[in-house]
């Protein structure tokens, strides 16, 4: 089979596509043939060997995945070969035709979301949840302000969000950008490329502020989000690219709370509340991924690019099913 190996920790050319062996299915595992594989940020930050989970070398990437059963373990016994499945973790690497899961790794993929779909889903939509709900404890009638709304983990907040019945300021940086949070369901959409944004989004809550902030970029946007945070608000950072120069008494005066958080850090009870929540809300239609830009294989390297690089619309994935390899082969 072709799969994407990594042997050094590097630059976003390290990632190379080379013919590899189907991966051997143990005792309580599936074997699923991947039609679709999402990209995260995250996967940028392992590939280069800094990121705090490292992998042994070599190692196949990828976390999000959506497939077809091909085989199981004598002893898995919640799937069967055919299913329709999405990854709930990485198991030997998604970025590749075939993978194989721990058979709690996988969640069924409701017929009516597409394979591509399915890829774009488990770490986007787990990371909004954990941030909304298991940390910053967002409820109804609450304000929640998602900085940076039209990437894949903003889409999934703002549907998470507006289900549970919160008001949603999104921003985003582009015309599309702002176009894509109101289709996502959003109350406000704000330009944060404007000076004086942060005074959209105190005038919008009357001056009150918000009481929940989802923040991508810590390292740009934290200090300022104290300016629209009310007061006793929770902040959850999501995502971090650099340091920044920060005065503790921003939490000080608004008795507030900042939530740092991993996603593969939630215990197992919290992590199946995920995976039910998950499942729940693609059967019953309100979580609808968005599928942003779509890459081979071969072109994973322009995809690990691409997340960081591109203005965020929706989310990155890699298209497998065309190469058109079977095990029968």
């Amino acid at each position: 089979m072709k799969a994407i190996i990594v042997r050094e920790f590097g630059a976003a050319d390290v990632l190379k596509l080379e013919e590899t062996d189907v991966p051997a299915v143990g005792e309580k595992q599936v074997l699923v043939r991947i039609m679709a594989a999402g990209v995260n940020p995250v996967d940028t930050y392992i590939r280069t060997g800094t990121y705090a989970q490292k992998p042994a070398l070599p190692y196949t990437p990828g976390k999000d995945a959506a497939g077809v059963v091909e085989r199981t373990g004598a002893g898995a016994a919640r799937f069967k070969a055919g299913d329709r499945v999405l990854s709930v973790d990485a198991g030997s690497g998604t970025y590749a035709e075939y993978a194989v899961f721990d058979e709690d790794g996988l969640i069924a993929l409701p017929e009516n979301v597409s394979f591509e779909q399915g890829a774009g889903v488990f770490v986007p939509y787990a990371t909004a949840y954990r941030a909304l709900f298991q940390k910053a404890r967002a409820k109804a009638g609450e304000t929640v302000l998602v900085h940076g709304a039209s990437g894949g983990v903003g889409t999934a907040a703002i549907q998470w969000a507006k289900n549970a019945g919160l008001t949603v300021i999104g921003t985003a940086g582009s015309a599309a950008g702002l176009e894509l949070v109101k289709e996502q369901g959003a109350d406000f959409a704000v330009d944060h490329t404007k000076e004086d944004y942060l005074r959209e989004i105190l005038e919008i809550t009357g001056g009150r502020g918000v009481e929940v902030i989802l923040e991508m970029l810590a390292n740009v946007n934290l200090q300022k989000d104290f300016e629209v945070l009310a007061r006793f608000g929770r902040i959850s950072i999501v995502g971090n690219r650099g340091s920044l120069d920060f005065n503790p008494r921003a939490i000080m005066g608004k008795d507030a709370s900042v939530f740092g958080m991993a996603l593969f850090n939630a215990p197992a009870d919290e992590m199946r509340e995920l995976h039910e929540a998950i499942h729940d809300g693609l059967a019953k239609g309100f979580l609808r991924p968005v599928v942003g830009r779509t890459f081979p294989l071969a072109e994973a390297a322009a995809a690990h690019r691409a997340v960081i690089e591109d203005k965020a619309r929706g989310k990155i994935i890699i298209s497998i099913s065309d190469f058109g390899f079977r095990i029968s082969d």
